[in-house]
């Protein structure tokens, strides 16, 4: 690997899943998996192209109840080309010897390359290269170019390309029991332009119309490469389109996979055959290959759907876009261009092993949520635009993800919160249906903001499917609250704070009132009935209704949510404060009410360190090395006490992080006061012992929970801190969570270790306007840079070498001096300053 290249050498079937996550493309639009063109989906492959915010709803039959799930679709399959040696079967790395294979990802160029070289049946060779991009600058378009050259021996190659509408969701086995036939109304078409084929579908029940056109070009050279050709233009139709919704993924020539004749290629070399199955869209043609002879075919497709604005119909606008695209090396030229600006406004300097992984992982998302996003009425996807885990579901991710965005592309970051706004009033429908003021967003959100938590869900290890309680989490509430704060401080967008963002935690202030309860026994508030960020226990032992009593991070996370919306409410404008008070029926009374649960709300002890939830500390205490002696891997922990007939719910044993996960959102000044507003003790003993004992009771059965550690251990115990840390950054690369990866990439894992590095280790906040730096620096990680967009700030530069730190304001930058505060010093630095800090050694 060098620092801009991911690359595999070698074909392994069983890592084919993973390399297909990490090696997917996107723009912020859409992504594809890096599949193989010429494999389809199976066991071992699995094609799938994702569009942001394209969610469909069925109903299935699980464990004799009847449950409706709403899924990211995958749509139609543009990558399809496959070849083969005329009379003989379609060549697959599955089926054929590889004498050698390589898969390049460059970073840089968003490209994703491949070079396989196989031995023919029947003697000779055929080196297959290839290149695709899904193109940056115009988020509709894709290529692949696949470049043919034959060995020391001619060869005649049969080549067929489509468009597939025949896919469906299969791509996570735990899910093969649910509906995933998504998609209807297939229908395919030739288009009047050369090489040009169709297709349009609709999802069934949400009924977004996709179009998909492709334009096909083919080229043969001689080996010298001193002639040229190409033959560009459709063959005969020999099929129509067809509206009986789609079939399965194989394909319904008799020949297919026969090994006999030659198909219905055209008779010449490069002239190009089509014909229409019931759910694809096939061009197929012969390429005569002299030894050394090389051809090259490019394939350029365009993707629409009907939820793209400025458009009448996905179909017409996909065939207007790809008639009029340039040929493949424009687009290429054009797509790394795009790469260089984006690459410009995320500058990340990080040397070794972890700067690779760190770009890779900034890679993953960028194109999951690039500028493009911030066009769309889309969340985070919490594993990406790359597979189906979660079934494309938004959790609360953005928490780990906006950090790093708002001081970047806070465009994106506004857009993403629009999203939550969009969805207030379905928020606040859950509350009234739960007999709660205010808003209660969903745990699970999909296209409209309703609740999408499964009812049940699957333990492999013992086949039985469970009632699942996460839709209880409502501290994902809190975390809206406190993204909409911590983008309103990084970007000074005082517009959207004294508008959309003070309507949203407004109503999330309300639900939490709400949901206290004053116990006279304790003199405080309580809130029960909810799961932490823990997940592993969801209620008590023997307990016949789901839910936690005083969950420490959600009390805390609530009662700084009524504390800071209170205070952000009485410092509004008084015009822009009557209009929210009009508008909510918000009171004098009720921010006095907000007030005193904010200073007494409930956060349980036992042993002298914060409890999970009140209650934990009578918890029994789990036998830890025997387990692990036992199962080796006991990251799921909750599953396999359950296929033995126990319950998690007994032990003293988190899956990830819960009350640690405060020490992760607030610093330790800000967590000292919160504490010191509840009136309750938590000094650095305090804290450190909590710390402690939750580190050996943790089976981070998340990749969130190796990160969040590793954050709060390089300030508690940072000798311990860069295990965690290699952790977060190994997560998906080398799938630590056992195959989950090749299900789609962990999103918030990733961005978060981005922000390790940006706030984390800096100690980087900015609040009450000035940027706030309290340095922590890891000796693996003591020298690197970085450039952050702070308000009206384009690319302030911090660069951290060796025990100093050094800031500088671009010249080029309009606005006031920035104010910068450090634990021991306070100054200003206006454009064209560098400032030079020692740091006080450890």
């Amino acid at each position: 690997m060098s620092g801009w290249i991911w690359e595999y050498d070698g074909y392994d079937p069983a890592e084919q899943r993973l390399r297909e996550s990490l090696c997917a493309l996107g723009n912020g639009r859409f992504a594809t998996r890096g599949a193989l063109p010429e494999c389809s989906a199976d066991a071992v492959h699995y094609p799938g192209t994702y569009v942001a915010g394209c969610y469909n709803r069925l109903g299935s039959e699980v464990a004799g109840r009847e449950v409706e799930n709403e899924d990211m679709v995958n749509v139609p399959n543009w990558l399809p080309a496959r070849f083969r040696p005329l009379g003989r079967r379609w060549l697959t790395p599955d089926n054929t010897t590889v004498l050698d294979h390589r898969q390049a990802l460059h970073l840089d160029a968003g490209i994703l390359a491949r070079r396989t070289r196989y031995a023919l049946p029947g003697g000779g060779e055929l080196t297959v290269r290839q290149e695709r991009l899904v193109h940056l600058g115009d988020p509709h378009l894709a290529a692949l170019r696949t470049e043919f050259t034959a060995g020391d021996t001619p060869v005649e190659l049969e080549v067929e390309v489509a468009l597939d509408g025949g896919v469906r969701n299969t791509g996570v086995p735990r899910y093969l029991d649910l509906d995933g036939r998504h998609l209807a109304s297939v229908h395919t078409g030739t288009h009047t332009g050369p090489g040009i084929v169709w297709l349009r579908c609709r999802t069934r029940t949400s009924d977004i119309g996709i179009g998909m056109a492709s334009r096909l070009t083919t080229q043969t050279s001689t080996e010298t490469g001193t002639e040229t050709a190409t033959r560009t233009g459709p063959g005969p139709v020999t099929g129509t389109g067809t509206d009986k919704g789609v079939g399965t993924n194989t394909d319904t020539d008799t020949d297919t996979d026969a090994g006999i004749g030659t198909g219905t290629g055209g008779d010449a070399d490069g002239e190009i055959a089509v014909r229409h199955t019931a759910s694809r869209a096939v061009q197929r043609f012969r390429l005569r290959l002299a030894p050394g002879a090389k051809a090259t075919v490019d394939k350029i497709v365009a993707l629409h759907t009907s939820r793209d604005p400025a458009i009448s119909d996905p179909l017409d606008a996909a065939l207007a876009r790809v008639d009029r695209a340039p040929g493949f090396d424009e687009l290429r030229a054009s797509h790394h261009a795009a790469w260089d600006q984006l690459w410009r406004r995320a500058d990340l300097d990080v040397p070794g092993e972890a700067g690779r992984i760190l770009r890779l992982h900034l890679f993953h998302v960028l194109q999951t949520l690039s500028p493009h996003t911030a066009e769309l009425d889309v969340g985070v996807p919490a594993r990406g635009l790359h597979g189906e885990a979660y079934r494309g579901h938004v959790f609360w991710d953005e928490l780990f993800v906006l950090p790093y965005l708002n001081l970047h592309f806070p465009e994106v970051s506004r857009a993403l919160l629009l999203y939550r706004h969009r969805r207030l009033e379905r928020a606040r429908t859950a509350a009234r249906d739960a007999g709660r003021r205010g808003a209660m967003y969903p745990w699970q959100s999909g296209s409209d903001g309703r609740e999408e938590t499964q009812q049940l869900h699957l333990n492999p290890n013992s086949g039985r499917w469970l009632p699942d309680h996460s839709h209880l989490q409502h501290h994902v509430g809190s975390a809206v609250a406190y993204n909409v704060w911590q983008y309103c401080q990084a970007s000074g967008d005082v517009e959207f704070l004294h508008t959309k963002g003070a309507e949203t935690m407004l109503q999330i202030a309300r639900f939490w009132a709400d949901a206290a309860r004053h116990d006279d026994r304790i003199g405080r508030y309580r809130i029960a009935g909810v799961v932490g960020p823990d997940e592993y226990h969801d209620a008590y032992p023997d307990a016949t209704e789901p839910g936690l009593v005083d969950n420490a991070y959600t009390n805390v996370t609530a009662a700084w949510v009524l504390a800071r919306t209170g205070e952000l409410i009485s410092a509004l404008p008084d015009p822009r404060r009557r209009e929210l008070a009009e508008r909510t029926g918000l009171d004098d009374s009720e921010l006095d009410q907000w007030d005193d649960i904010s200073h007494k709300l409930h956060v349980p002890f036992h042993q002298g360190v914060i409890s999970q939830f009140e209650g934990y500390g009578d918890l029994a205490e789990l036998d830890w090395p025997r387990y692990r002696e036992r199962y080796g891997d006991i990251r799921r922990l909750d599953r396999i006490l359950e296929a033995e007939g126990d319950t998690v719910n007994r032990y003293q044993a988190s899956k990830q992080a819960d009350v640690l996960m405060l020490g992760y959102l607030f610093s330790p000044p800000e967590l000292h006061a919160l504490f010191h507003r509840l009136g309750l003790p938590l000094d650095e003993d305090t804290w450190r012992r909590t710390v402690d004992h939750y580190l050996h009771r943790t089976s981070h059965g998340s990749t969130l929970s190796g990160l969040v550690h590793g954050w709060v251990l390089a300030r508690a115990r940072r000798a311990e801190a860069w295990d965690f840390v290699q952790e977060a950054l190994r997560g998906d690369i080398a799938d630590i969570q056992g195959g989950t990866t090749g299900e789609g990439i962990h999103l918030g894992a990733m961005a978060g270790t981005l922000d390790l590095v940006q706030r984390g280790l800096t100690g980087l906040e900015t609040r009450d306007g000035a940027l706030w730096l309290d340095p922590v620096p890891l000796p693996a990680l003591s020298s690197y840079g970085f450039s952050v967009r702070y308000q009206n700030h384009w690319g302030v530069r911090f660069r951290l070498r060796h025990g100093k730190l050094e800031i500088t304001v671009p010249d080029h930058t309009d606005g006031a001096p920035i104010d910068v505060r450090l634990p021991d010093r306070a100054f200003s630095l206006g454009p064209g300053e560098t400032a030079r800090l020692l740091l006080p050694p450890d």
